[in-house]
């Protein structure tokens, strides 16, 4: 009787261990979110080259070259300081639509961000 109680114990722990670890598993994949909003500027190009977020996301761009870049909308809504490596410069899109950028630097460099 008690190897029982003691059997069932182990794999109601076992049960709610493999609930928590799946729980935790689940609430790091979310907190990634933030990590599918940055831009990195490597290699004289933007990566993503197209960049998909909803309306009130806010977009970090970081300079992992190891030349200066800048980034500025083709219409000027935003324009970063000229970045050095691991520099980093955010905007925040309010309005939906797509958001042509370059590099005024480096003028080949560019991409988008579409915003929904």
């Amino acid at each position: 009787m008690k190897r029982r109680l003691i059997l069932r114990i182990a794999a109601l722990l076992l049960l709610l261990f493999g609930v928590v670890s799946l729980s935790n598993k689940n609430a790091r994949a979310g907190s990634q979110d933030s990590a599918s909003n940055e831009i990195k500027i490597d290699n004289f190009s933007f990566a993503p080259t197209t960049l998909t977020v909803v309306a009130g996301t806010t977009v970090t761009w970081t300079n992992r070259d190891d030349v200066p870049h800048t980034v500025v909308s083709d219409d000027k809504l935003f324009k970063s300081k000229v970045l050095d490596t691991d520099e980093k410069f955010s905007y925040t899109f309010t309005t939906p639509g797509t958001y042509p950028y370059f590099c005024s630097v480096h003028p080949k460099m560019t991409a988008k961000i579409v915003v929904q």
